[in-house]
């Protein structure tokens, strides 16, 4: 089954801006599908769309087999939402926001129980102007899942937090995905994207330009290491002698030096010394390839450019 299905989405503000332009992406029910994309690449947008926030201007939107247009009431009581931002009455307390969420369902789960799915048992007594960021932040996934809904949607919800806190909201989708409910989530972080989703889809310029699990994706470059580097001075270097070395699957040049996708580190690392002989270095790295590899592959420019 599909907890979400669109096709052919479309969306185009009066100004002209198309952020949106021709989407298909199938989300499958029990598993955290992930957005992946630079700012203004449409993924808010989508997910706006998605969550009945925002009128699309063509296309099918399919979400829990019903669609916004005729099942609204039905499908408020089926989905959980949190989104980049969240503003709550400074003056009520924790319990009460929780509490006053969960009336808005007609079988609603235990608020203590939502309370200490988020660890803010401590400050269930707390008013919301005394909480951290990251406590916030866990309030408002507790009000996105407090209806004990089939799908919950999380838009960017560890931006700006320490990494305990991340963490913590880490185990909870976990937790919430382990128990056969879907999440779709939109993430900076390719940490993030690589821990908890099943399949991610790169978005750029409002078009779903790759889609597989992390892993495919990262097997899609063709090496599992990457190497980077950039030259002081010299004679300039051809891809093609990169690209001959021992072991390397793709060369590109980037940002003033070149990146290239290797399988076995070992073999051509000593190569690429060998070749740069005479051609002193500016720069030199090595890293597991990422997801944050795959984006720069596929668009030329990083995630949060």
């Amino acid at each position: 089954m599909h907890a979400i299905r669109c096709s052919r989405l479309v969306k185009r503000y009066p100004d002209g801006v198309v952020a949106v332009d021709g989407l298909d992406l199938e989300i499958q029910s029990g598993e955290c599908f992930g957005l992946l994309g630079p700012n203004g690449a449409g993924k808010t947008t989508t997910v706006e769309i998605l969550e009945g926030l925002l009128a699309k201007t063509s296309g099918d939107v399919e979400v829990l087999g019903r669609r916004w247009e005729t099942d609204e009431r039905a499908l408020r009581e089926r989905i959980g939402v949190s989104l980049q931002q969240t503003n709550l009455p400074d003056k009520l307390r924790v319990r009460e926001i929780v509490a006053l969420f969960a009336a808005l369902f007609a079988k609603p789960r235990k608020v203590d129980d939502v309370i200490r799915l988020v660890s803010l048992e401590d400050k269930a007594r707390s008013s919301y102007e005394t909480l951290s960021g990251g406590q916030k932040q866990r309030l408002a996934v507790a009000c996105a899942v407090i209806g004990n809904p089939d799908l919950v949607f999380l838009d960017e919800p560890t931006t700006g937090l320490d990494p305990q806190s991340r963490r913590q909201l880490w185990d909870l989708v976990l937790d919430f995905k382990a128990s056969g409910h879907t999440v779709l989530l939109t993430t900076h972080y390719m940490d993030e994207a690589e821990r908890l989703c099943d399949r991610v889809a790169v978005i750029d310029h409002g078009k779903a330009i790759a889609l597989g699990s992390p892993q495919e994706l990262i097997a899609s470059l063709g090496g599992q290491e990457m190497i980077e580097f950039s030259l002081a001075s010299g004679p300039p270097l051809a891809l093609g002698d990169l690209e001959r070395l021992a072991g390397v699957h793709s060369a590109a040049a980037e940002a003033g030096g070149f990146v290239l996708a290797v399988e076995m580190l070992h073999k051509t690392l000593p190569d690429l010394l060998t070749l740069l002989a005479g051609r002193p270095l500016a720069s030199l790295r090595t890293h597991r390839a990422t997801l944050e590899d795959v984006f720069v592959r596929l668009t030329g420019r990083h995630l949060r450019d």
